[in-house]
């Protein structure tokens, strides 16, 4: 699935093709983001491997990136989001947003989830809210430097 944005900024390309996908600026973003910091780029493709992802373009260079993890029947969750610095303001998260909800895979789903700490405001115009039962608690394992010790681990055992 290809879809052409043109904005008065310019003309982007949102795109599934993961031919496409640049690894490199994909990790170089998410190992910078509060989220992701220090993901190794074999945890990032192997996350590529296994979601669905989008990539926004512009002139055949990546630009903004998105995840979602489904088992496209009931439940998606959208994750790595991002869009590069100097392309920020220009309405391309909310174009990717749009592109995402409008996939046909993901359509007719149960529930959608993400995790925020910034960027409410761009989900809320697609539906998203707040968890609406807090008595229903989500739960969850979080390591957050998972990948600081991961590296540190292989940086050590590469200099005996």
């Amino acid at each position: 699935m290809t879809a052409m944005v043109v904005m008065n900024a310019g003309t982007f390309i949102i795109s599934t093709d993961r031919s496409k996908l640049d690894i490199d600026v994909i990790q170089g973003s998410l190992a910078r983001s509060y989220w992701a910091q220090g993901i190794p780029r074999e945890t990032v493709a192997h996350s590529i491997e296994n979601s669905l992802c989008f990539g926004v373009y512009n002139d055949g260079a990546q630009v903004g990136f998105a995840r979602v993890v489904s088992d496209f029947a009931t439940y998606a969750y959208i994750a790595d989001v991002f869009i590069l610095e100097p392309y920020r303001g220009r309405g391309l998260a909310k174009e990717l947003m749009a592109t995402i909800m409008a996939h046909p895979k993901l359509q007719g789903l149960r529930r959608w989830s993400l995790g925020t700490r910034d960027a409410h405001g761009l989900y809320e115009q697609f539906g998203f809210t707040r968890v609406e039962n807090p008595s229903r608690t989500m739960m969850e394992i979080a390591d957050p430097d998972v990948y600081l010790r991961s590296t540190s681990a292989h940086s050590r055992g590469s200099r005996s």
